[in-house]
């Protein structure tokens, strides 16, 4: 029982960052099922199911407040659920010995390049239009095989590129890409019931990341007009880092000392990277209003 309670506070966690960022719920949620004890597969085929609820509920948030670009989420969502099928049975095909590893090196740089992202991110550059095939078809294969193979990525392959282009307002992009989200976990999770069966998935752990996600959901889809990102991804990305760091050490057999030391490097300079971001925000707080007084 405790244990599915923190699942689906975790869940509810993972959800509204996902919902406020357009990435982090199946990287977090699988990183936590995996320490657990979880194989990478069930883990994210679990995951992957729990999603098809939480991205329905986020992306009927997201239209309610006009966040979606229906024509980018048609170009993106095809070939990422075509991406996560064969990303899910690519998964499925490993051994747990030989998964655990790969999933928990694609997850500790994934949650590297989250919080490189939004530490040293700049404000993408804004231009008219909508994004062609040309970007979103290989971009969403890409995002949506990565997705399933390490039980998250979705967010972190598709959001950062959306916005680099600039053809979408940052709200759009986080909508759209929580909403073609709900392709992407359903294919995936026909993948995993094809490579491992039906027995492949922990549904009370699916529930319990249903449910918590489901009260998330609207929160996070009303939060993103008005939540800071960038202290958000900062602060996700460095607990993705040192929990998927903690599961690469002990893959390796490191001694103590390189447990420490790696430690102590990762913590120090997410916690310095932390600070300098939250600095920067309080002081483009206090200049909006000093800017606009001079208007």
């Amino acid at each position: 029982m405790q244990a599915l309670l923190l699942v689906a506070l975790a869940g509810l966690g993972a959800q509204f960052v996902d919902g406020a960022l357009g990435m982090g719920y199946g990287v977090t949620s699988s990183t936590l099922l995996i320490a657990m004890g979880l194989s990478p597969a069930i883990a994210s085929a679990s995951v992957q199911m729990s999603k098809i609820g939480t991205a329905a509920i986020s992306g009927v948030a997201h239209h309610r407040f006009g966040n979606v670009d229906w024509p980018t989420v048609r170009r993106i969502a095809i070939p990422g659920a075509i991406g996560s099928f064969f990303g899910a049975l690519f998964l499925s095909s490993l051994s747990t010995e030989a998964a655990r590893p790969v999933a928990a090196g694609l997850l500790f740089c994934l949650g590297l390049y989250v919080l490189l992202r939004f530490l040293i991110g700049r404000a993408p550059r804004r231009r008219p239009g909508t994004p062609g095939l040309r970007l979103l078809a290989p971009l969403g294969f890409t995002g949506g095989f990565i997705d399933a193979t390490g039980g998250g990525g979705w967010g972190p392959v598709t959001t950062p590129t959306l916005l680099a282009d600039g053809r979408l307002t940052p709200a759009r992009v986080i909508g759209t890409v929580s909403t073609a989200e709900f392709l992407v976990a359903t294919s995936a999770t026909l993948g995993f019931f094809l490579g491992l069966g039906i027995h492949g998935v922990e549904i009370g752990y699916v529930v319990a990341l249903l449910v918590g996600g489901a009260i998330a959901a609207p929160f996070a889809a009303a939060a993103v007009r008005h939540m800071n990102p960038r202290v958000l991804g900062v602060v996700i990305g460095g607990v993705i880092v040192l929990l998927n760091a903690r599961i690469l050490l002990g893959a390796m057999s490191a001694p103590p000392a390189l447990w420490w030391t790696v430690y102590a490097v990762l913590l120090s300079t997410w916690l310095v990277g932390l600070g300098l971001v939250s600095r920067v925000v309080l002081r483009e707080r206090h200049q909006v209003p000093a800017e606009s007084e001079h208007a």
